[in-house]
């Protein structure tokens, strides 16, 4: 370990949580919101089935516009103040979304409360780097993330429950409560970790030459579209997962299981790259998944369309756990490299290659969301061409001089 700028407070393993409570905050909005789709698209009188998909997009969209001003800030106010502005500007949201009376004043609610989520996203990552350096960094950051694999699993079951006894509003009211409590104990618990005299001014300067700074470098630009358009489809699944699972394959309160094992997919992929990029590197294991996906959207396309676009449930499962397995391994792989050649300005290069990559997300799932008809062609057909999309990116990238791998 670094050393420590933590005089006082929480011990490793409260700081351990207390990191991944923030982190987590993100998740647990947007997942465990998906049982209750359905009722708030009848309460607030929407009018296409489909639009209540913008109830988990809006998120998105503030966090992908968010990320560009939480890093900077951080660096000029301190980590403290800026992560605090995000969990306030969350909390406004929540309250907003739970007094709503209409569909856009929901989706106001949510877009805010993206925009505070990216706060706690992007500066908890600073304060754990403030603390830790090296293999210690990486110890830190892999307790963290195995909390955060978590909350997938049991978010969905969390808001189906509130859903049953209290009704929509209080998961909303469930978000403001975890939110203040988590405020109240980063502001007793955590030092500031960032010294007045590290502090670098917060200037538009910043962040504009940071966003030249990843258009004009081919790796971080290319790989940046890969990632954003890789995460697409999986936008799309969380928009649609709710329409797919409880009303196409009639599952009720059965979703939230159904959900809670493909979630696992992805955490068993992110324990085994772990070990697999050591061993092959992140351009090869990014490539091979991406190869893989192309193939098994082909695949299953072709047994869904023979099958009316609605497969049997057992078919769509394994599917998209082999599809999410290859989904996790290159979420952390795909980010990591385009940020390779970004580390003279890792805080704001961070800041955009997010930015950036989220509202491709956002375009590209929001289409793949809006064309649900019912059946799970477009979600197969969105992963394919996606993910072969993304792998071109990956090839016009490397169109260059052959370079030692990753």
């Amino acid at each position: 370990m670094s050393a420590s700028r933590q005089d006082s407070g929480a011990g490793f393993g409260e700081f351990v949580a207390l990191m991944a409570t923030l982190i987590s905050l993100t998740a647990l909005s947007i997942d465990a919101m998906l049982p209750a789709l359905d009722t708030i698209g009848q309460d607030l009188s929407v009018e296409r089935d489909n639009d209540v998909q913008l109830v988990v997009s809006a998120i998105f969209l503030g966090m992908a516009v968010g990320q560009l001003a939480y890093g900077p800030l951080s660096d000029s106010a301190g980590r403290k103040p800026a992560l605090l502005a995000g969990l306030g500007l969350f909390m406004g949201g929540c309250g907003l979304s739970l007094l709503a009376q209409s569909f856009p004043m929901m989706l106001g609610g949510r877009l805010l409360q993206g925009l505070g989520a990216a706060g706690p996203r992007i500066v908890t990552i600073a304060v754990i780097r403030d603390q830790y350096e090296g293999r210690q960094m990486a110890r830190v950051m892999s307790f963290v993330m195995a909390v955060f694999i978590i909350v997938p699993v049991i978010a969905p079951a969390m808001g189906q429950g509130i859903l049953l006894f209290a009704g929509w509003r209080a998961i909303f009211s469930a978000f403001l409560v975890i939110a203040a409590a988590t405020a109240v104990w980063f502001t007793l618990r955590q030092p500031e970790t960032l010294p007045q005299e590290q502090r670098i001014p917060f200037t538009v300067d910043r962040i504009s030459g940071g966003i030249w700074e990843v258009l004009k470098t081919r790796d971080a630009l290319g790989y940046t579209i890969a990632a954003g358009l890789v995460f697409g489809p999986f936008l799309a699944y969380l928009s649609t997962a709710q329409q797919v699972f409880q009303g196409q394959y009639g599952l009720g309160e059965l979703f939230p299981l159904y959900f809670a094992l493909l979630s696992i997919a992805l955490g068993a992929a992110a324990l085994s790259n772990a070990k697999l990029v050591m061993r092959y590197g992140m351009k090869t294991l990014a490539q091979w998944a991406l190869v893989m996906i192309v193939l098994l959207s082909g695949v299953f396309f072709v047994v869904a369309y023979l099958a009316g676009g609605h497969p049997p449930l057992w078919s769509l499962v394994a599917y998209l756990l082999l599809d999410f397995f290859c989904v996790g391994i290159l979420f952390g792989n795909l980010n990591a490299i385009a940020m390779e050649p970004l580390g003279h300005i890792a805080g704001v290069g961070a800041a955009v290659v997010g930015a950036l990559s989220m509202a491709i997300s956002v375009a590209s799932g929001s289409v793949i969301g809006q064309a649900y008809d019912g059946t799970v062609l477009p979600l197969t057909a969105g992963f394919g061409i996606l993910s072969a999309a993304a792998l071109a990116a990956m090839r016009w990238t490397e169109s260059r001089a052959e370079r030692p791998p990753s």
